[in-house]
């Protein structure tokens, strides 16, 4: 029985080839318009799972998501890893000259930023979306206006590629988390996701870290955003290898909530095997 999987974006979109990926090539997937849609078509029962891009190594954090793993009461119960490959996208027979603007994801644009600076007298348009932008390339059918998106999206709005491989660094690559309703088992080579705010006092951020660092614990990521209402206060994020069914991590997260008001567990997950490669290499 294939899964029912809400991915942010139009068909063709670099989170449903993520999704076809990590699924397999029968899940069935659902466009959702933002990315607060694919948490509440999860939330609400709509698809087993969700599929949100967290990081990009070129781009940095999608700080949006991080918000929202905060506000909804759902799990993170798998990575994924995806190499992004942008290409530039017009209708059909359009040549390079006569192009005055290109649109895409804000994310896109960003991974592209020294290729389009170096390109002189065009507009870029952020839009909603990568695959989206193709589309609205496709329904308006200005020759003036091309698109930044993958090859899968041209050819499934039938559109020309233009350049390939546009992007500022081969080694462009995003990764997704999954969502759930329900947390996983996730096997002995896991990574857990925590979310923790601390005292604004001295040595305070020190002594949280100083939990894991005692018990050899390996961060792999950590991420800082605004706490609402308390200017110059934060959460913090964090991505250690382990999971809450080992007792040093056990041991750890019980310490951190000596000085953590507020400390939440996001979800313990199958470590992909692409973060593994990193880690070895």
């Amino acid at each position: 029985m294939s899964v029912r999987v809400a991915f942010q974006g139009e068909s063709g979109a670099y989170s449903e080839a993520a999704a076809l990926e990590h699924f397999g090539p029968d899940a069935e997937t659902l466009p959702c318009e933002s990315f607060d849609l694919v948490f509440q078509a999860v939330g609400a029962g709509d698809c087993a799972v969700g599929l949100i891009p967290i990081e990009n190594s070129l781009a940095g954090s999608i700080h949006r998501n991080y918000d929202l793993l905060l506000r909804n009461n759902l799990w993170v119960v798998g990575e994924h890893y995806l190499p992004i490959h942008h290409c530039l996208i017009t209708l059909p027979g359009v040549q390079r000259e006569e192009i005055r603007k290109v649109i895409s994801h804000p994310q896109a644009l960003a991974q592209c930023d020294a290729y389009l600076q170096s390109w002189k007298g065009i507009t870029i348009e952020p839009v909603y979306d990568t695959a989206g932008s193709v589309k609205m390339v496709q329904a308006q059918g200005n020759r003036s206006v091309a698109a930044i998106a993958s090859r899968r999206a041209a050819e499934l709005y039938g559109m020309a590629i233009l350049e390939e491989n546009i992007e500022d660094d081969e080694s462009n690559i995003t990764r997704f988390l999954v969502i759930s309703p329900t947390p996983v088992d996730p096997g002995p080579d896991a990574k857990t996701s925590i979310v923790f705010s601390v005292d604004n006092q001295p040595g305070s951020l020190f002594k949280a870290l100083s939990v894991f660092a005692l018990r050899n614990i390996d961060l792999s990521k950590i991420e800082s955003r605004p706490l609402a209402g308390k200017p110059w206060e934060y959460f913090f994020y964090i991505d250690l290898t382990g999971s809450t069914e080992q007792v040093s991590v056990q041991r750890a997260l019980n310490h951190l909530g000596e000085y953590a008001p507020m400390l939440r567990v996001l979800g313990s997950y199958p470590r992909s095997q692409w973060s593994g490669y990193n880690q070895d290499h």
